[in-house]
């Protein structure tokens, strides 16, 4: 009962801790069986317990399944024997050479992925907002076929291609709040008569006060402004 081994799965396949756990029994003697098969028992309620908690456990992080799988043993356990058996454990947990040398590798090769990755998104990210312009869209198809410099495409199918890359938004800007910050874009632009623009940004600055927010009500206000079409003098005046 002091101190007996057992391999315990992580959450990562291939990998597992060793432990080593202690029990102690609270039901005083005498029991119905053996003292053989009481501790055979207990030792396998043990290992099961341990198990059921630790294959939740990410092998990097020793503290935290140390801290849990303790705490799951420490609870008062019962054999279903007459008179029942009450017992408890503690655990020391670690890994093995071979299982830290795997996680090490495992630990390298995600860093490394984690970096293609985030070179890759920023890559990508850079050339989405770049070509959201159809100006950028036609400059690269320059860049690709100088010798067509002539027939440049249908400017449609330019403002087409720019329009698809103005919609990217990376993940970590698939939210609820940037979809909505989206679809508020999107209806504002579906106005383009400027007593109409005018009127919406009334509106929105109105909800704004409202709200109780007078500060973004005095910026929509002044886009008002913004949106106000110049002026041009009268010939011959």
């Amino acid at each position: 009962m002091t101190r007996f081994e057992t391999r315990l799965p992580s959450r990562v396949d291939g990998i597992g801790f060793h432990a080593q756990i202690t029990a102690t029994v609270h039901t005083d003697p005498p029991y119905s069986q053996s003292t053989d098969e009481l501790a055979s028992a207990i030792r396998a309620t043990l290992r099961e317990a341990a198990a059921d908690v630790s294959q939740k456990c990410d092998p990097a992080d020793l503290a935290t399944t140390r801290d849990v799988c303790g705490r799951h043993l420490a609870g008062r356990r019962f054999l279903p024997t007459d008179p029942p058996v009450a017992f408890d454990a503690k655990a020391d947990i670690d890994l093995l050479p071979d299982d830290q040398a795997a996680l090490n590798e495992l630990l390298n090769a995600l860093r490394r992925q984690a970096i293609a990755d985030a070179v890759r998104r920023q890559q990508t990210g850079s050339l989405a907002r770049e070509l959201a312009d159809p100006a950028a869209v036609l400059a690269r198809w320059i860049e690709q076929q100088p010798d067509r410099l002539g027939s440049p495409p249908d400017s449609k199918v330019i403002e087409q291609i720019a329009a698809v890359f103005a919609h990217y938004r990376p993940e970590r800007e698939h939210t609820v709040d940037h979809a909505a910050l989206e679809l508020i874009r999107e209806f504002l632009g579906s106005f383009q008569d400027p007593p109409q623009k005018r009127m919406i940004y009334e509106v929105l600055a109105a909800g704004m006060r409202h709200a109780h927010r007078p500060d973004h009500a005095a910026k929509a206000e002044a886009l008002l402004d913004e949106n106000e079409p110049t002026s041009v003098p009268a010939s011959g005046a």
